[in-house]
């Protein structure tokens, strides 16, 4: 294993997930509800490796019979990480909302994961970062497809269980505007890096 790549696919994955979600914004919720915290952070962890290996091994394949298809897929997730870092950082300058552990009754098992599952495979987004951009991205690494992907991976699970058994420190944090605020500008400005590597052939 190319542990250079890895560490490259690690960081990416991160960059790409940190960003403030419906997912993510569940996964809080229950960790500080301390409901059904593990199955919600396996079931997204689990969703994410499946899609981010998908990516890597088909991306790969097409761009074989379809030369085109990586510069059209680079450029375009370019585009797509500039507008989503603009929309960051405009939530930053003009949002005040922040998180608070819901008051509603508990959730059965059944209705959290049904939930969980819903937030992560119906939202477009998920696809666009984990097949499209994880996928585009890995093909600058030819040979070592395995490598960003296992780091990509490995962030994905590093990061959903970090949240999730990590929400009750960090409630008093995010009841402040201000914390969102902060990380909006980080996921804004890591967007634009990673489109910038985008376009640069990096």
């Amino acid at each position: 294993m190319n542990f250079s790549i890895y560490g490259t696919g690690l960081m990416m994955g991160l960059s790409l997930i940190v960003a403030i979600g419906a997912q993510n914004a569940f996964i809080l919720r229950q960790g500080l509800r301390n409901e059904h915290v593990f199955a919600v952070c396996l079931a997204c962890a689990i969703s994410d490796a499946a899609l981010i290996v998908l990516g890597v091994t088909s991306l790969h394949q097409i761009a074989r019979f379809m030369p085109w298809l990586d510069p059209v897929m680079r450029y375009g997730g370019a585009v797509f990480l500039i507008w989503y870092g603009a929309r960051s950082l405009y939530s930053a300058l003009r949002s005040s909302a922040a998180l608070t552990a819901g008051e509603a009754k508990t959730s059965s098992f059944r209705q959290t994961l049904a939930t969980c599952l819903a937030l992560t495979w119906l939202n477009p987004h998920v696809y666009l970062d984990t097949v499209v951009l994880l996928g585009t991205i890995s093909t600058r690494y030819p040979g070592e497809q395995a490598s960003f992907a296992a780091g990509a991976v490995t962030g994905s699970f590093l990061f959903f269980f970090s949240l999730g058994y990590g929400a009750k420190r960090l409630r008093p944090i995010f009841s402040k505007p201000s914390s969102w605020r902060m990380l909006e500008t980080l996921v804004a400005f890591t967007m634009w890096i990673i489109a910038f590597k985008l376009l640069g052939g990096l």
